[in-house]
């Protein structure tokens, strides 16, 4: 069903956009809203576009890019940010890939 990258969410600086996949509308809202604020917050401390994906393998990863004329972007704090995010949100970015696996790419139930 899925190959590459599907992208989850992500939220832009420079358009204040946020993006939600609606592939992933079964999600619960409380989930949905948890990322939305994560995202926004995100690009609101360190600007640029922040994305959050599952690769090929349905792992969550997550990126960020700058304009090559954005000033504020802060590229240092933004990788630190992506690391203190994985720590915080760990339990949620599990839960995600194993709702990503089982109905997105239809792998069978982890014992």
């Amino acid at each position: 069903m899925y190959s590459d990258q599907v992208v989850l969410c992500a939220s832009n600086a420079y358009e204040q956009k946020y993006y939600f996949n609606q592939d992933f509308h079964a999600l619960p809202q409380s989930i949905q809203d948890e990322l939305h604020i994560m995202c926004v917050k995100y690009t609101v401390e360190i600007s640029g576009i922040f994305t959050l994906f599952f690769d090929e393998d349905g792992n969550l990863e997550m990126t960020t890019e700058a304009a090559e004329s954005d000033a504020m972007y802060d590229e240092i704090g933004g990788a630190l940010r992506i690391k203190e995010i994985q720590q915080e949100k760990r339990e949620l970015f599990e839960a995600l890939e194993l709702f990503y696996k089982i109905f997105m790419l239809g792998e069978d139930v982890p014992e």
